[in-house]
């Protein structure tokens, strides 16, 4: 009887264990394989993740697309059927797969029945390690991470690059402050040697992480042991610290953003300064504020802008917060003088406490709702991993909280200490100067006929 009712009171557990998403099944396997386990909230689906500690920032300038290269190789098949037959077989088993490079890491992401959970990770397991890399599929790689990267790079583009004209506004900034690459990584010289050797020294277990939410197998952490335990473990490649500012960057430039066009983008750029505690909650707090102060200011009161937005982001080892507005040409300085007005008075005043609680609120509110179903969570494990510590993840929430208006208003008087960067994007001529410029034209033409013809009768 004893027994039947601590069944009873486990099972009454379940679900509220599944509802708290901070706490995990997390363990080392003997191999370093770190496996993050959760039941999740359908119980006939399971989202896996495997993140692999090597992205983009880990190579140089002209080896940054080492690591998207071999994702997609990864791909090409694990025997004689090829890709096609790769695909076919996550298929029959009713999954779905892809993956994705980043800055820091390249992650396999698949979502599949539940009942096939241990059959799809088989198959993951084989493109792991039985993937055969060759000449043929290096070069259809890099035709397809080529086109990903916006087709090919002609030496025009490279030109361009080189000028500082081909990027968009933060990119643009990054570079000129020496946080990232000025051009394209080269994608024609790289060869199948290196990545062989970005394989053996980074596609390590003691290099990966091994999410699974939903309905998990009862016997998933013993197969795990039996299968994924048999990777060899290596010493993972050395990871490279991320560029800092070495350069200094102007305060304000146009970017030309084509030829002809009546619109513009505003963005003023703010490097975050260093906080005590928790910035990370701290400026997403700022971020949001800031977001409503442009949306009332821009749109609300003036309606200069359908949609301005504040947004972080990060550059190189950096963090920026931004302030965006798209706009009519003309309306941009009125933009620009209305966004000093806003800035100067929140240095002056500060945070309205109203507003700032309000946004609190809504932003705790928030995350209640947005990790809703196993794909969600599971993707919110991927990126809250440098958080996650012996079985648990740290609580935003609670984090949140902690956040205080005075805590807001010393991070918002640091960021705006700086006059920050601004950059207007726009077309090198408005429809209204180009009929000027044509009408000039015509005028021109018509006096050079009048003159012409005034010198023939002259005559």
């Amino acid at each position: 009887m004893r027994c039947l009712l601590f069944v009873c009171l486990l099972l009454g557990c379940v679900p509220s264990f599944a509802l708290d998403r901070s706490q995990v099944e997390g363990y080392l396997l003997p191999n370093g394989l770190q496996v993050i386990l959760k039941p999740g909230y359908e119980r006939d689906h399971v989202s896996i993740r495997l993140v692999v500690g090597v992205g983009f920032d880990d190579f140089p300038c002209d080896r940054r697309e080492l690591p998207h290269l071999l994702e997609h190789l990864l791909f090409s098949g694990i025997d004689e059927s090829g890709e096609g037959g790769l695909e076919e077989r996550m298929q029959a088993l009713g999954g779905e797969w892809n993956a994705y490079t980043s800055n820091a890491d390249t992650t396999f992401v698949i979502e599949a029945p539940a009942r096939n959970q241990r059959k799809v990770l088989d198959l993951l397991l084989a493109i792991l390690s039985q993937t055969q890399l060759d000449e043929n599929a290096l070069e259809l790689s890099k035709k397809i991470v080529e086109r990903e990267d916006g087709g090919h790079y002609s030496h025009l583009q490279r030109w361009l690059d080189r000028q500082d004209l081909g990027h968009g506004s933060s990119d643009q900034l990054a570079v000129e402050l020496g946080l990232t690459c000025a051009e394209r990584s080269s994608i024609d010289d790289l060869r199948l040697e290196e990545v062989d050797d970005l394989r053996a020294h980074w596609y390590a277990p003691n290099n990966m992480t091994l999410i699974v939410v939903g309905g998990l197998d009862r016997l998933l952490p013993a197969y795990l042991e039996r299968t994924y335990g048999q990777l060899d473990p290596v010493e993972p490649g050395e990871r490279r610290s991320l560029e800092t500012v070495v350069q200094q960057a102007e305060a304000t430039r146009v970017l030309t953003s084509g030829w002809l066009g009546n619109s513009a983008k505003l963005h003023w750029l703010f490097l975050e300064p260093a906080l005590e505690g928790d910035r990370e909650q701290t400026f997403n707090l700022l971020q949001r504020y800031l977001d409503w102060a442009l949306y009332s200011e821009l749109r609300l009161k003036h309606s200069l802008s359908y949609g301005p937005s504040s947004q972080r982001e990060m550059l190189g080892n950096s963090s920026a917060i931004s302030l965006n507005a798209d706009l009519d040409r003309e309306s941009v300085d009125e933009a620009e003088d209305l966004l000093r007005k806003m800035i100067d008075q929140l240095r002056q005043n500060g945070l309205d406490p109203a507003t700032f609680e309000r946004i609190k609120q809504a932003a705790i509110a928030r995350e209640a709702w947005t990790t809703q179903g196993n794909a969600a969570l599971a993707d919110y494990y991927w990126s809250a991993l440098g958080d996650y510590a012996d079985g648990r993840f740290a609580d935003p929430t609670s984090k949140l909280r902690q956040v205080s208006l005075e805590d807001a208003n010393q991070a918002m008087r640091q960021l705006f200490a700086e006059p920050g960067y601004l950059r207007i994007e726009r077309s090198v001529f408005g429809y209204d100067s180009i009929y000027r410029v044509l009408a000039g034209i015509v005028g021109l033409i018509l006096l050079a006929g009048f003159v012409w013809h005034k010198r023939r009768t002259s005559q």
